[in-house]
Protein backbone atom coordinates (compact mmCIF):
# COMPACT_ATOMS: atom_id res chain seq x y z
CA UNK A 1 0.00 0.00 0.00
CA UNK A 2 1.09 3.48 -0.66
CA UNK A 3 1.68 6.07 2.01
CA UNK A 4 -1.33 8.10 0.85
CA UNK A 5 -3.65 5.12 1.20
CA UNK A 6 -2.25 4.32 4.66
CA UNK A 7 -2.71 7.90 5.85
CA UNK A 8 -6.33 7.92 4.58
CA UNK A 9 -6.95 4.57 6.27
CA UNK A 10 -5.38 5.80 9.52
CA UNK A 11 -7.48 8.97 9.38
CA UNK A 12 -10.66 6.95 8.84
CA UNK A 13 -9.81 4.57 11.70
CA UNK A 14 -9.10 7.53 13.96
CA UNK A 15 -12.41 9.14 12.95
CA UNK A 16 -14.29 5.90 13.71
CA UNK A 17 -12.61 5.58 17.12
CA UNK A 18 -13.35 9.21 17.99
CA UNK A 19 -16.93 8.75 16.83
CA UNK A 20 -17.33 5.60 18.95
CA UNK A 21 -15.92 7.30 22.04
CA UNK A 22 -18.24 10.26 21.46
CA UNK A 23 -21.26 7.94 21.19
CA UNK A 24 -20.30 6.15 24.41
CA UNK A 25 -19.85 9.46 26.24
CA UNK A 26 -23.18 10.78 24.92
CA UNK A 27 -24.96 7.62 26.12
CA UNK A 28 -23.33 8.02 29.53
CA UNK A 29 -24.49 11.65 29.75
CA UNK A 30 -28.01 10.62 28.71
CA UNK A 31 -28.12 8.03 31.49
CA UNK A 32 -26.85 10.51 34.08
CA UNK A 33 -29.36 13.16 33.01
CA UNK A 34 -32.20 10.62 32.94
CA UNK A 35 -31.38 9.51 36.49
CA UNK A 36 -31.33 13.15 37.61
CA UNK A 37 -34.66 13.79 35.87
CA UNK A 38 -36.25 10.78 37.60
CA UNK A 39 -34.93 11.98 40.94
CA UNK A 40 -36.35 15.47 40.36
CA UNK A 41 -39.71 14.06 39.28
CA UNK A 42 -39.86 12.04 42.49
CA UNK A 43 -39.06 15.15 44.51
CA UNK A 44 -41.75 17.09 42.61
CA UNK A 45 -44.32 14.42 43.37
CA UNK A 46 -43.38 14.42 47.06
CA UNK A 47 -43.67 18.21 47.19
CA UNK A 48 -47.08 18.07 45.49
CA UNK A 49 -48.29 15.57 48.11
CA UNK A 50 -46.99 17.79 50.91
CA UNK A 51 -48.58 20.87 49.29
CA UNK A 52 -51.95 19.12 49.21
CA UNK A 53 -51.58 18.10 52.85
CA UNK A 54 -50.68 21.66 53.85
CA UNK A 55 -53.66 23.08 51.96
CA UNK A 56 -55.95 20.63 53.76
CA UNK A 57 -54.37 21.55 57.09
CA UNK A 58 -54.77 25.26 56.36
CA UNK A 59 -58.44 24.84 55.52
CA UNK A 60 -58.93 22.86 58.73
CA UNK A 61 -57.24 25.48 60.91
CA UNK A 62 -59.14 28.31 59.24
CA UNK A 63 -62.68 27.01 59.63
CA UNK A 64 -65.18 29.33 61.28
CA UNK A 65 -65.84 26.93 64.15
CA UNK A 66 -62.11 26.56 64.87
CA UNK A 67 -61.54 30.33 64.86
CA UNK A 68 -64.54 30.84 67.14
CA UNK A 69 -63.35 28.11 69.51
CA UNK A 70 -59.86 29.66 69.77
CA UNK A 71 -61.37 33.13 70.26
CA UNK A 72 -63.55 31.89 73.11
CA UNK A 73 -60.99 29.63 74.81
CA UNK A 74 -57.63 31.34 74.41
CA UNK A 75 -58.63 34.97 73.94
CA UNK A 76 -61.67 34.81 76.23
CA UNK A 77 -63.82 36.64 73.69
CA UNK A 78 -67.61 36.62 73.93
CA UNK A 79 -70.47 37.74 71.75
CA UNK A 80 -71.56 41.27 72.67
CA UNK A 81 -74.95 41.85 74.18
CA UNK A 82 -77.56 42.87 71.59
CA UNK A 83 -78.05 46.32 73.20
CA UNK A 84 -74.30 47.08 73.01
CA UNK A 85 -74.09 46.53 69.24
CA UNK A 86 -73.83 49.77 67.25
CA UNK A 87 -74.35 49.93 63.48
CA UNK A 88 -72.47 52.63 61.61
CA UNK A 89 -73.91 53.99 58.37
CA UNK A 90 -71.70 55.32 55.63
Amino acid sequence: MSVAKLSVLATLVLAVVISAVTVVYAQYEIRVLFAKKQSLLGRRDALNVEWGRLQLEQSTWGTQSRVEHVARQKLRMINPAPDSVVFVKQ
